[in-house]
């Protein structure tokens, strides 16, 4: 029991209240008003599996409503709870304080008091159970899930499939603004096999892509392809440079395969079968200069050729075999152009365009002079109506930001105030956000509508990206209900700063669902809310989704390097091991997943046994231990 409040009064005041009767008011009134809050809900629209977190919610986000951390200093001055893991109990916590409170003061229960509906237990297993609804049971020793992107090579390689599983993968995640239902019902097809093979069930999302603004076409760059031995630091040759010489229709997949990073050169089928290892294939570059390959190895789908000196490859290059002083010749297919770009750096212009044109650098004169600001355009041209003078624009996650001049009749202009140091380079397809902006865009597009049909049959959840008002999770549930009995969970994904202030809104409007979840998109929402708010930003959405009992899958970079390179990084692995606040961590695509997936299960396993969403696990310190001897 606390001290008594007969020997403590307030520090610096002149009153004889005692400190715990003043608490006992304080908490009286942040009570009766929080309690009070719950009429303004209609829970007659929430689906009966949400009706107590709804109002549970509503409790956090009065106590929340004003600063309590005076309030917080003096309980716990008084040994009592500070209310600092009250989330998924609201109302049993502030009960708890007040029953402690009322039995110093020696006072009774008012007898108009009402009882609190979720205690401390029953706050606990609505969590779970609404976890379990969303993302499946817990795997055994783990009580955080794992989602996993699919990359397209795993609608063709049921192997990576299987591996995932196996190590750990709880759920899998299709993006669908990638590949085609075809390839996503093989990834789904690998996914039921593995799970037999295994012996472990795993959950299917589908991320519905929604209107996500993004820069046009560039115009393409020149076609050409140089080719470039590796040189130390005196400009000596230290390695010679290798290509690829093969069949047109080949060129491409050997790009993308066991020759990525290694130029590949289409050239006709009749002449690249003549080749021979030891053979000397001679040309004329780009410069005109005389330049020669040599053979190393030969073999179905191609040959491995070595260069020693730099050379510039365009489509038409006449190539000469000589052997035994017989010359026989072909020419260079066609290949891809350049992938082009736009160089930016501060005080720039960019004209945000809303035809389709492709867009260009800018262009000055002789002088330097300039003609005309650099240009691109917008995937949803629309929404470059709403945006206002004054207002920021980020490009790329970030890397090139600027503020608007004027929105006129041709686009939106705008002024370059950050990019990296010596500039950066814009490219096509890449993401834009406008986070002052009131874009006013629905969240499902047409393409959209058409992968709901197929993530309704089926998804066990479905992810709604951009989700930014009420509205918008209220019309992903009527397409839900067109295609037929199956009720897969949605999941709000919260990536943008109007989707987080709105994220009440929201979760009431989910909780009409039998089942849903939230997803903190910490890209998109990085760049919306600004980088440096970013740690606040999750840690708020993680306690709203706690009070209403609400599952989150925390997002976006986690692991990435390990995932691309093979090595984590050492905040990633902070970054995981915070993962465990959340119900499901997900990981991004990348040629290590298998043992990213490997080495995120084995941290998760690890701090369960030290954190429980806000509450530190007093479990036995070794260093506590080695004291002792």
């Amino acid at each position: 029991m606390a001290p008594s409040g007969k020997n403590y009064h307030c520090e610096g005041s002149c009153s004889n209240v005692p400190i715990t009767a003043m608490l006992i008011e304080e908490l009286s009134a942040i009570r009766k008003e929080i309690v009070a809050d719950t009429s303004t809900i209609h829970l007659e629209k929430i689906h009966q599996n949400y009706r107590e977190s709804a109002i549970n919610l509503l409790h956090y986000l009065g106590l929340r409503r004003h600063d309590r951390r005076e309030l917080q200093m003096k309980l716990a001055t008084q040994g009592l709870s500070s209310l600092g893991r009250a989330e998924s109990h609201v109302l049993a916590t502030i009960d708890a304080v007040l029953r402690t409170l009322r039995q110093v003061e020696q006072e009774p229960l008012p007898p108009d008091e009402i009882p609190e509906t979720i205690d401390f237990i029953l706050g606990l297993r609505l969590l779970a159970q609404h976890t379990e609804s969303v993302l499946g049971p817990s795997p055994q020793g783990r009580n955080v899930r794992i989602m996993v992107t699919m990359p397209t090579e795993a609608a063709s390689d049921y192997s990576l499939v299987q591996d995932l599983v196996m190590a750990g993968m709880d759920c899998m995640r299709i993006n669908c603004a990638h590949d085609d239902s075809s390839l996503w019902l093989k990834m789904i097809e690998h996914l039921r096999r593995a799970e037999k093979a295994v012996g472990r069930s795993c959950r299917i999302a589908m991320d519905i892509a929604g209107p996500k603004l993004r820069t046009g076409p560039i115009e393409p760059g020149p076609t050409v392809m140089r080719i470039r031995p590796f040189r130390d630091m005196y400009g000596r040759v230290a390695a010679p440079a290798k290509v690829w010489l093969t069949e047109k229709s080949d060129a491409e997949k050997l790009a993308s395969g066991r020759s990525a990073g290694i130029p590949v050169i289409p050239v006709s089928s009749n002449w690249r079968s003549s080749l021979r290892k030891g053979d000397r294939v001679r040309f004329l570059d780009a410069r005109n200069a005389n330049r020669e390959f040599a053979v190393i190895d030969v073999c179905n789908d191609g040959c491995l050729c070595e260069l020693s000196k730099t050379a510039y490859i365009v489509p038409g290059t006449l190539l000469c075999r000589m052997r035994d002083g017989m010359e026989q010749e072909t020419i260079v297919g066609d290949f891809p152009a350049l992938i082009n770009s736009i160089p930016l750096k501060i005080n720039d212009q960019l004209l945000l365009t809303r035809d389709s044109a492709p867009g260009r650098p800018a262009i000055s004169d002789k002088d330097g002079c300039l003609i005309a600001p650099a240009r691109i355009g917008c995937s949803i041209p629309e929404a470059l109506d709403h945006v206002r003078p004054g207002e920021h624009v980020w490009f790329d996650d970030g890397k090139i930001g600027g503020i608007v001049e004027r929105n006129e009749e041709h686009g939106v202009l705008v002024n370059i105030t950050h990019t990296r140091a010596g500039g950066g380079k814009l490219l096509a397809d890449k993401g834009m956000n406008f986070p002052d902006s009131e874009l006013l865009i629905g969240s499902l597009t047409p393409k959209d509508l058409e992968d709901l049909a197929f993530a309704a049959t089926h998804a066990d959840l479905i992810e709604l990206s951009f989700a930014n008002t009420a509205s918008d999770v209220l019309e992903l549930q009527q397409q839900l209900q067109k295609p037929g009995d199956r009720c897969p969970a949605i999941v709000l994904k919260i990536e943008t700063r109007k989707g987080f202030e709105n994220l009440p809104e929201m979760l009431l409007a989910a909780m009409q669902w039998p089942a849903c979840g939230v997803m903190i998109a910490r890209g998109d929402l990085a760049v919306e809310c600004g980088f440096e708010r970013m740690a606040e930003v999750q840690e708020e959405i993680l306690w709203i989704c706690e009070a209403a009992h609400v599952p989150v899958i925390w997002a976006t970079q986690v692991l990435e390097t390990m995932a691309k390179e093979g090595i984590p990084s050492r905040a990633e692995i902070t970054d995981a091991a915070m993962g465990d606040r959340a119900e499901c961590v997900m990981l991004n695509k990348g040629p290590h997943v298998r043992e990213a997936v490997k080495t995120l299960d084995d941290i998760l396993r690890r701090m369960q046994h030290h954190v429980s969403k806000k509450c530190a696990m007093l479990r036995e310190l070794h260093i506590a231990h080695n004291m002792r001897k």
